[in-house]
């Protein structure tokens, strides 16, 4: 069964973005990207780039991890707002959102239902895992699906901003073990941890 991942950069105190949302990578933002992190997300995570890094990188991997992108409309818009209304046209991309009516790419499909359902629908389908994007509430609604956590975790903290799992969350503790971990000389860290079945 495909599994879902959350695959994602975090600071070292837990938080997806600053306190307006916009992306942190960006070119207002506060997240500088050492050389180290890039070449190890090209060559072990080269699906994970958007089409115009993937571009300007020359990256054409397909990759062997994910063929499915799934996002909430608040990041889909990040994009739109740069512009882009595809961002992975290398994989499905599906977009959560009950207010946009009609995608503004006919690549990108639009989810209204719930995401629960959708997600374990996507599961037993054939192919390579799924790839949960963000933001933090669509991953919050998804919390008990996610399979495993991919953290791309950055050398600095920001003290306040958007959570893992969005600042609506209850109290739910999951056991996680760590499965996979790269430590580079930049000081970034990438950790896999993948869901205990049994969490007694």
């Amino acid at each position: 069964m495909r599994r879902l991942v959350y695959y994602i950069a975090t600071t070292l105190d837990g938080f997806i973005a600053g306190p307006d949302g916009a992306d942190p990578t960006g070119p207002n933002g506060f997240w500088p990207i050492p050389d180290d992190y890039l070449q190890h997300i090209v060559t072990e995570y080269p699906e994970t780039l958007p089409a115009p890094a993937r571009a300007a990188l020359s990256v054409t991997a397909e990759g062997t991890r994910f063929d499915t992108v799934l996002e909430g409309r608040r990041t889909y818009e990040i994009g739109l707002a740069a512009g882009i209304t595809d961002a992975y046209p290398h994989l499905r991309h599906l977009v959560f959102s009950r207010t946009l009516s009609e995608s503004p790419d006919p690549a990108v499909e639009l989810v209204a239902d719930d995401p629960v359902a959708k997600v374990r629908e996507l599961k037993q389908e054939d192919g390579k895992d799924i790839w949960l994007i963000g933001g933090a509430e669509l991953a919050n609604a998804l919390y008990a699906e996610i399979d495993q956590l991919i953290l791309k975790v950055g050398s600095l903290t920001i003290s306040a901003g958007i959570p893992l799992f969005s600042r609506k969350a209850t109290f739910e503790p999951c056991r996680w073990e760590l499965t996979d971990h790269t430590v580079l000389k930049s000081g970034a860290l990438f950790l896999t941890y993948t869901r205990y079945t049994d969490q007694t």
